[in-house]
């Protein structure tokens, strides 16, 4: 028992010396939706392109000037921000009190895994679409630059947890890790996340090892 504990103690002083604890930008991801080309053009038009609002945190990645109305069984909610470019299939991402609000349940994923996700109907100006699956609550995650991964000492897959202090400080479990070389170091979050932890633009957090 000794042995072990001595072990492990061991393995963390040389992680510690490895990888010197570094701090993760948080940021707050609000509702949005990502357009498939197709669907861009049965909402707003044929031959419609996209409006830069701003650039986000990622490379090559916006904020469109263009937003949309959700529509659920027991409710709809306005304004909803479209992220641009066009991919090649559409995704509604919501916080959990957004479906309830709309009277759905939208599952926690990863980006992209849709299969099997709840339904919604999407209104745009110049029609609308339902939308059969596609809506989901996205996963906690962290995109990293294959730089950071290697100085964090994680890999692409792997789950983490991450502290973040303040006066609602928590720690985050089930933090997948996503490494890309198009990738910007960020943590990303739900603003259910966000507001439950008090977290205000500009938080860090620590990966604990």
């Amino acid at each position: 028992m000794e042995y072990e504990r001595l072990k492990e103690m061991v393995e963390e002083t040389v992680r510690n010396t490895l990888f010197p604890i570094k701090k993760v930008p948080v940021a707050a991801s609000n509702r949005h939706i990502h357009l498939s080309s197709e669907h861009l053009e049965r909402l707003f038009g044929s031959g419609y392109k996209l409006s830069k609002l701003k650039d986000l945190s990622q490379p090559n990645q916006f904020a469109a000037m263009e937003t949309l109305t959700l529509i659920g069984p027991k409710g709809r909610i306005q304004n909803v921000r479209v992220l641009g470019p066009a991919r090649g299939i559409t995704q509604v991402e919501v916080s959990l009190f957004d479906g309830r609000t709309l009277g759905v349940k939208p599952p926690i994923r990863q980006s992209g895994d849709i299969s099997g996700s709840e339904s919604i109907i999407i209104q745009g100006p110049r029609g609308q679409i339902h939308l059969k699956e596609g809506l989901i609550c996205a996963s906690r995650h962290i995109h990293m630059h294959s730089k950071d991964a290697e100085a964090f000492g994680v890999r692409d897959g792997e789950y983490v947890e991450v502290r973040v202090d303040g006066e609602r400080g928590v720690i985050f479990s089930n933090v997948l890790i996503r490494v890309s070389p198009k990738y910007k170091l960020e943590m990303h979050i739900d603003i259910d996340e966000a507001n439950a932890a008090n977290l205000q633009a500009g938080h860090l957090g620590e990966i604990i090892r």
